[in-house]
């Protein structure tokens, strides 16, 4: 009889366990789809697995595979690099009683600090090809298999220089999956408390990330759908819904700040001409190859759009007219170079832009103003004989 209830006992003990675990991964599942904005998603698994009220592991790192370059990258780290910091932000979230949900809800309020942090910027410089000469976290997603080193004499006998620059004795590595295929993989460690990785942390963790896993694909495909819903399906350049979106957040931005936003409107000379003697389908190659010459000519903050037509913009953040002016120019030379050397047995004028630059505040305060005088000094510069880039 004794025996029986000492079983009951257990088995009573072992539901309670089970059930909180379920009703953990019911609150981490709960957190992870309250977005679909990919670094909002992967900070919350992050913070799903550092959080004492989540997995309560010291650190967690993300690392996603990029197929163009067939290669896995660290996209995104949650952790300390020493025990003073760890100890520092375990305090902040004790004293401010941080719930798992106010930590997500942080996110966009220490997301520069997330950036910066020490941890974070050494996981976003690792890149590792995707071959098993890689180490244990190409391995990970090559295999779609968990790898576990619990105890220091196992430690031992690996050599992985990645896990050696970042500080990894005892660790857990778990595959993110897809439903089709493996995404990355999620490394933790108990770097500053030594707190020993159990075969159950091991399960709980393993349940999660296949949780996370599908987060992420969902992200990827929801970033995929924004992108193509965004996008001039000929040049591949953003549409004119979402210049007007991004310039009005620009200047908002800009107003913020106290800085300066510069709109260029662009328009392709004599494109009409060509267009009727060459075709249609020379005239899209043109437009794909303007669009080409622009996207890599300006910096990765400026946003270069289709405008409609044969009329394009670039949304320019911080930099001033004067310094952008340059930048159209050095376009605008670029496409009388592109053009020149493809028509040069053509009789007809050849392919160049004419461009009219304004600036947000000097110049117009409200968006509709901007456009309209940068428009102004576009139609200036073609009056005056095309091929030329004019400020308003």
């Amino acid at each position: 009889m004794l025996a029986m209830n000492d079983k009951v006992k257990k088995l009573q003990k072992e539901l309670l366990k089970t059930k909180a675990e379920l009703w953990l991964l019911y609150e981490i599942s709960n957190a992870i789809r309250t977005t679909l904005n990919l670094p909002e998603v992967l900070y919350v698994i992050l913070s799903a697995v550092t959080s004492q009220e989540g997995l309560g592991f010291n650190r967690a790192m993300l690392f996603l595979v990029n197929k163009t370059r067939s290669a896995l990258e660290g996209v995104m780290a949650i952790g300390s690099t020493n025990a003073e910091e760890a100890y520092a932000i375990w305090k902040k979230i004790e004293e401010e009683k941080l719930s798992l949900d106010k930590i997500v809800d942080m996110f966009h309020r220490i997301d520069s600090h997330v950036i910066k942090a020490p941890l974070n910027n050494i996981v976003k410089k690792i890149r590792l090809p995707l071959n098993e000469t890689s180490g244990i976290l190409a391995m990970c997603t090559l295999e779609g298999m968990n790898f576990e080193i619990t105890s220091r004499p196992a430690r031992k006998k690996i050599s992985d220089p990645t896990l050696d620059k970042l500080h990894v004795d005892l660790f857990t590595a778990v595959p993110l999956k897809g439903k089709r295929e493996t995404l990355g993989v999620l490394l933790v460690d108990n770097m500053i408390t030594q707190k020993p990785i159990t075969r159950n942390d091991i399960r709980i963790l393993t349940m999660f990330a296949n949780q996370a896993g599908l987060a992420i694909e969902n992200a990827h495909l929801y970033e995929t759908t924004k992108f193509q819903a965004h996008t001039d399906s000929l040049t591949r350049l953003w549409n004119h819904g979402y210049f007007q979106n991004s310039l009005t957040e620009a200047i908002r931005e800009a107003r913020s700040r106290k800085s300066s936003v510069t709109l260029a409107m662009i328009d392709l000379d004599n494109f009409k001409i060509y267009n009727d003697i060459l075709g249609h389908q020379k005239g899209d190659v043109a437009l794909r190859e303007v669009a080409s010459v622009l996207k890599k000519s300006t910096r990765n903050q400026d946003l270069v759009c289709r405008y409609g037509g044969e009329e394009f913009a670039i949304i320019m953040p911080g930099i001033e007219k004067e310094n952008s002016s340059y930048t159209i120019e050095r376009l605008r030379l670029a496409i009388e170079k592109t053009f020149k050397r493809i028509e040069k047995k053509r009789s007809f004028p050849p392919l160049t832009i004419s461009a009219g630059i304004a600036s947000f505040p000097n110049d117009a305060k409200k968006k509709e103003s901007l456009i309209k005088k940068a428009d102004e000094a576009l139609y200036t510069a073609k009056h005056a004989g095309k091929n030329r880039v004019n400020s308003c």
